[in-house]
């Protein structure tokens, strides 16, 4: 990731307004950008000395200090495992657990913008920090088209999804520069590209997701139980259903490193789908969630560096069986005469049957 650009596109744009605000916005931000961008890479430097000593202590291959690509890999699954599952346990809850999959193919078209503008114009920006941009917009589009048309959240995703993966085709196809080469790793997902910059760009987005949902948690919970109840109380619904859109923007194009465009969504679906049957409350089911998704993605690592397999499809592969496991424990909890776990419209949050409470309204 550039920072000088990124500091010349914003100081151009405040210039517009006044032109002696350019040269000074423009080394401001280029101070702090180059200052942020000194803080990631030192925490990059941390992770490398923790995962060299667990390597001296453990003599795993794939942990050896030569490749330092596993390590950045490593610490991208780590994070998607939090993330992921911290979204789409609100995603799914609220039925809304396909806006993944038309997130993902926006943020594969603002890959696609990157490397078109890298080609044209060498503007030796991330496609990463460009595919967060355009699925960021495309998540606001979504939630506007279901606001301003009164279509029905499926529509607008289908809408959106149609339309970014189109976009992004044809700019791969235009094939300016040699587009096209390099494509797949952004499509399937590729361990050996995690580059310092693009791990940098998951750090920044991580700490953004869990502060944000940290801070907005109850809300959040509160719209995604009873909208109705929470319009009522003085919530603006919608302004929180564009946060959680947006975040989940930002998860999926974090998520695509490793995991590709075709298979991201996965990861904000089934460890939640199995945290929900053993699971007997909101929270219970957040926890839960976390540790399947972070068991999956170190064992479909694992598996795809010693097998020399894709490991996005690994992840996933092991995400569901540990759903399969999930369910038939479950049952076995049941059957034993345990409580069941709730259904889904009626899972516990915070001690208060809030779907329940919705039916009753």
């Amino acid at each position: 990731m550039s920072t000088d650009v990124v500091a010349t596109l914003a100081a151009s744009w405040f210039a517009a307004l006044d032109p002696s605000l350019a040269l000074p916005l423009q080394a401001g931000l280029g101070v702090i950008g180059d200052v942020l961008f000194g803080v990631l890479l030192w925490v990059l430097e941390q992770w490398y000395w923790l995962m060299d000593w667990v390597y001296y202590f453990t003599g795993l291959e794939m942990l050896n200090p030569d490749y330092r690509f596993m390590h950045r890999a490593l610490l991208v699954g780590l994070c998607v495992g939090v993330m992921a599952p911290l979204i789409g346990t609100f995603l799914v809850h609220r039925q809304l657990a396909l806006i993944g999959d038309a997130l993902a193919h926006t943020g594969f078209a603002g890959v696609a913008v990157g490397l078109f503008l890298n080609a044209v114009i060498d503007l030796g920006v991330s496609p990463y920090l460009t595919a967060v941009v355009v699925a960021m917009i495309a998540a606001l589009f979504i939630e506007l088209i279901s606001e301003v048309t009164d279509a029905y959240n499926d529509v607008s995703m289908a809408i959106v999804l149609s339309t970014g993966f189109a976009l992004g085709t044809t700019l791969i196809s235009l094939n300016a520069g040699g587009l096209a080469v390099g494509v797949n790793q952004f499509l399937f997902g590729n361990l050996a590209t995690v580059s310092p910059q693009s791990a940098a760009i998951l750090l920044v987005l991580f700490a953004v997701i869990v502060v944000t949902v940290a801070l907005t948690r109850n809300q959040l919970l509160y719209v995604t139980f009873d909208e109705t109840a929470a319009e009522v109380s003085g919530l603006s619904v919608n302004w929180y259903n564009r946060v959680m859109v947006m975040l989940t923007a930002m998860v999926v194009v974090g998520a695509m490193q490793i995991m590709g465009v075709i298979l991201v969504a996965a990861m904000l679906v089934v460890p939640v789908a199995g945290a929900t049957q053993v699971s007997r409350s909101f929270s219970e089911s957040l926890l839960v969630s976390v540790v399947l998704a972070e068991l999956a993605v170190l064992l479909g690592i694992a598996a795809s560096y010693y097998g020399g397999v894709t490991a996005g499809g690994v992840i996933v592969l092991f995400a569901v069986a540990i759903y399969v496991c999930a369910v038939a424990i479950g049952k076995v909890q049941s059957a034993r005469g345990g409580d069941a776990p709730p259904d889904m419209g009626s899972i516990e949050a915070d001690s208060i049957e809030v779907g329940a409470g919705a039916d009753d309204d």
